[in-house]
């Protein structure tokens, strides 16, 4: 498969590596100094791009892309609220983009796992639950992509919680109250922490916790190159679900 990739900072050169290492080609590398290869033959022929950039930048990538006919796998995050119409518009009529907060596999799987956990614990009000995500100092949005889906598949699951509160918070501040009906989720910033995401029901008897600690970005590059592959073969607007089935 012929691969472009869209951004070659730290996840962008893993992602080569992976890719390369599984047999495929890589015929273009997009940067934010070399933006008028675009509109390069190279790119042109690339079967899928891979694009890890940033909210301002990702949505006119993809417009960039699919003009040249080249399908999308994208873990950009922050642009939905802003273009999510239009991409979802686009992908009806022929374009693709998969797209996910998260491509590691171990996380598809702990969001299956929260997803029943929710429908679970609806049944029980007297838990309280929080979750708390912690990444790296250079992460510029919180809550994260995977903190937000994580905490809206929480919040499609239990009743009594219609929204959710994310705070920037420090290890020694105390955290505040929560209003009723709010899944609260407490953001931290810490060293190069590839990603932590705990989600915590908590009852005066007693506490249920999962977490999911990634080790290193190259679950997330793996699951990236994994999603090209799938994209090669699918259209439209694609996801995680899809490729995995959970």
């Amino acid at each position: 498969m012929k691969i472009a990739l869209i951004g070659y900072g730290k996840m962008g050169k893993m992602i080569e590596e992976i890719a390369l290492g599984r047999g495929h080609e890589i015929v273009s590398i997009i940067d934010i100094n070399n933006q008028e290869d675009f509109e390069s033959e190279a790119f042109a022929s690339a079967d899928v791009a891979i694009e890890f950039t940033n909210p301002t930048a990702a949505y006119g990538n993809y417009l960039k892309a699919w003009s040249k006919g080249v399908k999308v796998v994208s873990g950009s995050t922050g642009w939905m609220k802003e273009h999510g119409d239009e991409v979802r518009e686009a992908c009806a009529n022929g374009k693709t983009l998969f797209w996910a907060s998260n491509f590691s596999i171990g996380v598809a799987i702990f969001s299956a796992v929260n997803r029943y956990l929710a429908k679970i614990m609806n049944q029980f009000a007297q838990y309280n639950v929080e979750m708390e995500e912690t990444h790296h100092v250079h992460k510029l949005d919180h809550p994260s992509g995977t903190a937000i889906t994580l905490g809206e598949e929480i919040i499609e699951n239990i009743d009594r919680l219609n929204g959710w509160d994310a705070k920037l918070e420090t290890a020694d501040a105390p955290k505040g109250a929560v209003e009723a009906g709010v899944l609260p989720i407490h953001c931290y910033r810490r060293g190069e922490v590839p990603g932590i995401h705990t989600i915590r029901y908590d009852s005066d008897a007693d506490c249920i916790t999962i977490t999911h600690d990634a080790h290193s970005r190259r679950g997330f590059a793996l699951g990236a190159v994994l999603a090209a592959e799938y994209a090669k073969e699918h259209e439209g607007l694609l996801t995680i679900s899809d490729m995995f089935k959970f």
